[in-house]
């Protein structure tokens, strides 16, 4: 698992991009465009964060529910009178292993479920945070339609310019075998 698979951890892209996009945002766009999308790009963090947190929560949450309802579980069953032999048909009795022991809940099985449940909340609640954050920064985004049209030119020109520099990297390193570090 690599750590962009979790939307808290994911990295930004690299210098040279960056280093473009600061360019076309300092060049394409006026005052008012930054401050809108410097305050749509705040908000996707923000929402991962608490969207992470909320999940966590609700992962440990789940575990110490499903704990709980184990040990009941397991009370009721350690309570309850068992058989302890089979008589079958032609007279003969068996005897029934007693199997309580091996339905205890252990301290590996409690680790378990707290980790698996509260890694499961951390991805669901932070990859919901990132879709909650990109409808608010595209909200945000939004409410100017001359602000959004501009921003949207300035993006089409940034993408023209990553593209041709991607296609010089290419050219420069002799075709896909350079691309593919072959």
């Amino acid at each position: 698992m690599s750590a962009d698979s979790l939307a808290l951890t994911r990295k930004n892209a690299s210098e040279d991009i960056r280093k473009l996009a600061e360019e076309h945002l300092q060049h394409d766009l006026n005052d008012s465009d930054r401050e809108s999308l410097t305050s749509a790009a705040s908000k996707i963090p923000r929402h991962v964060t608490i969207g992470s947190l909320v999940g966590l929560g609700l992962g440990i949450f789940l575990a110490f529910r499903i704990r709980s309802a184990r040990t009941k579980m397991f009370n009721a069953f350690r309570t309850v009178e068992k058989p302890t032999h089979v008589k079958f048909a032609d007279g003969r009795e068996e005897a029934i292993p007693d199997i309580t022991p091996l339905t205890r809940p252990s301290t590996l099985g409690d680790v378990a479920a707290y980790f698996l449940f509260s890694s499961g909340g951390l991805f669901l609640g932070g990859e919901t945070g990132l879709l909650t954050g990109y409808a608010s920064a595209s909200r945000t985004i939004s409410k100017n339609p001359e602000s959004k049209a501009r921003i949207e030119k300035a993006f089409r020109r940034f993408r023209a310019d990553v593209l041709r520099k991607e296609a010089d990297t290419i050219d420069d390193k002799r075709g896909l075998s350079g691309v593919l570090g072959l």
